[in-house]
């Protein structure tokens, strides 16, 4: 028997829906304003996973243009039924003020890497929704239930449908099956018949420090519903020490070997020596996490082994281990036809006009758009900060002949909060590279009177970054061999949903490449490779 360590699924990978299809394990997690919209990762023993699929690849099915951040997609749902695959998704359209303009949808495949389905719209009333198959053939479709009235609780509670698959759409009387418990906030609902009961798991006390998952059972699937006794099923409030913070929204799988586990959000906090421990207690730059733990049933009730925190190693099932090949290798060469599916891009798909991997083979061609700042059309591709401690690095050739046009090295968590190395142009210097920060929409070029020229005989400029634990710091080279620090210490902790206003914003930091033409001459940059190596 194999141990685990938590969390399985590192970086932003948040709010995990866990399915068994045969002797196989999903989980898909939520993406927010990243396209192609939700990752879905595949194991067969629990412990080894890799990325297999981003089926909300086209624009017919998800088009995020102008969303806030933290919009989009929301805690898909991922069941298997009747052969196939189906994933529930939210596109959240409005985040501020006193609605959620939510749109549920679904879409169908028969293979998990194919190509899924048209969506189809469920409804719009409240986001996290997902699926239920019941053993009689019927389907059920749940979600919180907004309540944008002034002066009320805005999470009303969770809603139950019937779907008809024949006509696809909700039929039927809808009803609210279950206000919560007086933790409120009850979100992300999933449904499960087990030993005679419908089982009701949900996320309450919000996705921060306070978050937790509530279980509870009935008879019949339209209620009334009993809390678990021993509630909450798991949660890290109670736990500060715990280094699997934010513990909650979950999800349930039984293993072909007949044992059960829970999937669960969590975040790990940057270590704070000698600060207070319970408020604030940190700040995630990772984002939020996914990692597992084994459920035991006990008259008919689920607990978590080991009392109701999470744990960092756990027993792994009655599995052979099976190993994967590392889904993205610590170099991309840009040799191939088709970016690997770590790298994402903002909002929307790039078509080969803005993104090409063949206008200069062998590399990234990025075709100068909109600044950091956009909702609407970046061209910029980046992928997840995966580790506390890592390097990344890229070599890109530019030649500006306007400070309107910049391209270089981004560490970006949203529009307000980034800082990026760039090769750009200055009136009198000629080629320069300068560092500009943005900080809660902030503004700084800490460089500046002191931007870095670029001799007139170097074509590509290497850029690296060097993130460790709290601190990260660029540098450059012209050579390829001999670097140059810059001499601006940036910190961690800016990039994570904790500082971002005050928290409240659900994603992850990222890091890659980007190319900026706010004069609308599309200017390109070529970039040679891009590493991303973790570091110890």
């Amino acid at each position: 028997m194999t141990t685990i360590q938590n969390p399985i699924l590192t970086g932003f990978n948040p709010d995990p829906s866990i399915c068994r299809a045969g002797e196989d394990y999903y989980i898909a997690v939520s993406t927010f304003e990243w396209f192609p919209g939700v990752g879905i990762y595949h194991s067969k023993d629990l412990k080894n996973w890799r990325l297999v699929s981003r089926p909300l690849n086209r624009l017919s099915q998800l088009n995020m243009m102008g969303n806030p951040d933290s919009g989009g997609i929301w805690a898909p749902a991922l069941s298997y039924s009747d052969g196939k695959f189906w994933l529930i998704y939210t596109d959240v359209k409005v985040t501020e003020g006193q609605w959620k303009d939510s749109h549920n949808y679904l879409v169908t495949c028969d293979t998990i890497d194919g190509e899924w389905s048209e969506p189809i719209h469920m409804n719009s009333s409240g986001f996290d929704p997902s699926l239920f198959h019941d053993d009689d053939g019927k389907k059920y479709f749940v979600n919180m239930f907004w309540d944008h009235r002034v002066g009320n609780h805005n999470f009303y509670g969770i809603i139950l449908q019937e779907y008809s698959v024949d006509d696809q759409k909700l039929v039927g009387k809808s009803k609210i099956i279950f206000k919560g418990t007086d933790i409120k906030l009850t979100e992300a609902p999933h449904l499960y018949k087990m030993n005679g009961y419908y089982y009701l798991l949900t996320a309450e006390g919000g996705t921060k420090y306070d978050h937790q998952a509530t279980i509870a059972r009935s008879k019949d699937l339209w209620g009334p519903y009993e809390v678990h006794t021993d509630n909450p099923l798991i949660t890290s409030f109670p736990y500060p020490r715990n280094p699997l913070q934010k513990s909650g929204h979950a999800s349930i799988v039984q293993t072909h070997t007949d044992e059960w586990f829970l999937v669960h959000l969590t975040g790990r906090p940057l270590p704070r020596e000698d600060q207070p421990l319970l408020d604030p207690r940190g700040y995630c730059p990772l984002g939020r996490e996914t990692a597992i733990q084994r459920l035991e049933w006990k008259n008919d009730w689920p607990y978590v082994v080991g009392g109701n925190q999470p744990s960092v190693e756990i027993e792994g099932p009655q599995i052979e281990e099976v190993k994967w090949d590392p889904d993205y290798n610590q170099k991309d060469d840009f040799d191939g036809e088709t970016l690997n599916q770590h790298f994402q891009t903002l909002r929307i798909p790039l078509g080969e006009e803005i993104v090409s991997l063949k206008d200069n083979p062998g590399h990234l061609r990025l075709y100068g758009k909109e600044s950091l700042t956009s909702k609407f059309t970046q061209s910029f591709v980046a992928r997840r900060w995966q580790h506390f401690n890592f390097t990344a690095e890229t070599k890109v050739a530019f030649n500006p002949e306007s400070f309107q046009q910049e391209a270089g090295l981004v560490n970006y968590y949203n529009t307000q909060n980034w800082t990026a190395l760039q090769v750009t142009w200055h009136e009198d210097k000629g080629r320069i590279l300068d560092l500009l920060t943005c900080d809660n929409f902030t503004f700084a070029q800490p460089l500046k009177g002191n931007e870095i020229e670029i001799p007139n005989d170097v074509d590509y400029v290497h850029l690296r970054v060097d993130v460790q634990t709290h601190i990260y710091e660029y540098s450059y080279s012209f050579d390829g061999e001999n670097w140059s620090k810059i001499p601006v210490t940036c910190e961690s902790y800016k990039l994570s949903d904790d500082y971002i206003q005050g928290g409240g914003f659900f994603t992850g930091a990222f890091v890659g490449m980007q190319c900026q033409d706010t004069s609308g001459r599309s200017l390109h940059a070529d970039f040679d490779y891009f590493v991303y190596k973790e570091t110890k």
